[in-house]
């Protein structure tokens, strides 16, 4: 079972945000649940009769329900997580601090962008991917389309942002010298001093294997003859949608999508269904990232759209992605015979731009800000596995795997480096060390921060939580 954290717990659709506001926590924003813990939304977990409507505690002019709190109490025993103390009052008072933060960012004017939104939730969901193994099993896993996890994920991503935007300003001024880090771990025992994990560095090349012209001729013939089928009247477009289209979410409603923006779109997709007028026509084929599709209007409110699709999904052959498992494999062979560098063939083979423009060098985002060293836990779970057996300067045998785009593709990889888990050192490991101070320093001054704004806001709970002892002081008028 894991421990409680100390985090606000914003579990209102399809996913648990973790904000951290605790002397130990750090700022989860954008972190991923589990696939495994995330499979539906939190409405559908929840027996009706579970959730209970009621007012419970006021912030400001903000309401937070018993309801807010069954749910999250619910995701969080789903998740296998304990509290030190009683979720009962423990989820409220983080409910309540994360109001406060959403207050002050909109007296502060903080502002996220749609595009900022639309990036964070397109991680979110490539990582979920990565986790079911393909789009179409993520799909049918959380039982709904990818549209509808980006529609249900806005709002919640959106205050996550703002609340990381906030804090970040909050403590934009904390700063840390290699003092300050000395004088902190001279006298820590060495059993306190962090450990940093076995991390390594990885470079791969990825191929997407090609798609044959006649599997997409025969994808698009399919979407002509349902077109045509609309137009003569011989049926609509709702029931071709549940009989054919591959998009599970939206088939199951007859293609019908929600009101959404733009931003939430895939950019091909949008370009053509904003420029749709007549309900009663049918749009062209257009290709986007997912696979092909028709569109039809329903109705548009402002800057929203609402339409119905046909999404189909040409396959990858098993011919096509055994040959090009065969091209890598002998690509490997040639770099291991020293006739080129893994480096110069991810430069100019590879067809991952991000990879391949760093030499194949992978990277992502971590609380240190762009880093090429993975924990295990942060590799694609394929590549983990083949990385997992190497020693340093292996180069793997060609394998399958699903990018961050949700494409399929094959990849070679090279294990680059590895650094054994170790006790962190000022030499080696100061960037960890500064962090571990600084994370230190701006909770504590969040901490105070949120004891001074409990003071100056308007704060109404029933009778039965006033006598808790919670983590911040002052809630109790």
């Amino acid at each position: 079972m894991r421990k409680q954290r100390n985090i606000i717990l914003a579990t209102f659709a399809a996913a648990t945000f973790l904000v951290g506001i605790g002397a130990n926590a750090g700022s989860h924003a954008g972190s991923a649940p589990e696939l495994a813990q995330d499979t539906l939304t939190t409405e559908e977990r929840a027996p009706e009769h579970s959730i209970v409507d009621e007012v419970i505690w006021v912030v400001g002019d903000q309401p937070i329900l018993k309801s807010d709190v069954e749910m999250m109490k619910l995701q969080g025993e789903i998740e296998g997580m304990t509290w030190d103390g009683d979720p009962d009052y423990i989820i409220p008072e983080q409910i309540a601090v994360q109001k406060l933060f959403l207050h002050q960012a909109e007296i502060d004017s903080i502002n996220v962008t749609e595009a900022e939104i639309a990036q964070n939730i397109e991680m979110q969901i490539n990582r979920w991917i990565q986790q079911a193994g393909s789009r179409e099993k993520l799909e049918e896993y959380k039982k709904m389309s990818i549209t509808q996890m980006r529609q249900q994920l806005h709002d919640d991503f959106r205050n996550n942002q703002l609340i990381q935007q906030m804090r970040e300003k909050l403590v934009s001024d904390i700063a840390v010298t290699p003092a300050d880090v000395r004088k902190y771990f001279n006298n820590m025992p060495e059993d306190s001093i962090p450990l940093v994990p076995t991390q390594v560095e990885v470079e791969i090349i990825t191929k997407q294997p090609k798609i044959s012209q006649d599997e997409i001729n025969h994808v698009k013939n399919d979407l002509r003859e349902y077109t045509d089928r609309v137009n003569n009247g011989e049926t609509s477009f709702a029931t071709l949608a549940r009989l054919y289209s591959e998009d599970p979410g939206s088939a199951r409603q007859g293609g019908e999508m929600d009101y959404v923006g733009r931003g939430m779109l895939d950019p091909a997709f949008a370009a053509v269904a904003f420029n749709l007028t007549d309900p009663k026509r049918v749009s062209k084929i257009v290709e986007s990232e997912y696979g092909f599709h028709i569109i039809q209007l329903i109705d548009k409110r402002g800057d929203k759209i609402k339409v119905r699709h046909i999404l189909r999904i040409p396959r990858v052959s098993a011919e096509a992605t055994d040959s090009m498992r065969m091209k890598l494999d002998s690509l490997a062979a040639d770099i291991r015979a020293d006739k080129l560098s893994f480096e110069e063939a991810a430069t100019v083979m590879s067809d991952d731009k991000e990879t391949r423009n760093n030499h194949g060098l992978m990277s992502f985002n971590s609380e240190e800000g762009r880093t090429s060293k993975f924990q295990m836990k942060d590799l694609p779970t394929e590549v983990a596995r083949k990385v997992e057996r190497m020693e340093v300067g292996d180069v793997s045998d060609a394998f399958p795997m699903v990018n961050e785009k949700g494409k399929h593709v094959v990849a070679i990889v090279k294990l680059k480096n590895r650094i054994a888990a170790h006790r962190a050192t000022i030499n080696e490991d100061f960037q960890v060390l500064q962090n571990v101070v600084l994370q230190k320093q701006r909770a504590e001054f969040l901490h105070n921060w949120v004891v001074k704004k409990i003071k100056t806001t308007y704060v109404r709970m029933q009778d039965r939580y006033k006598n808790y002892k919670y983590e911040y002081e002052g809630w109790v008028k």
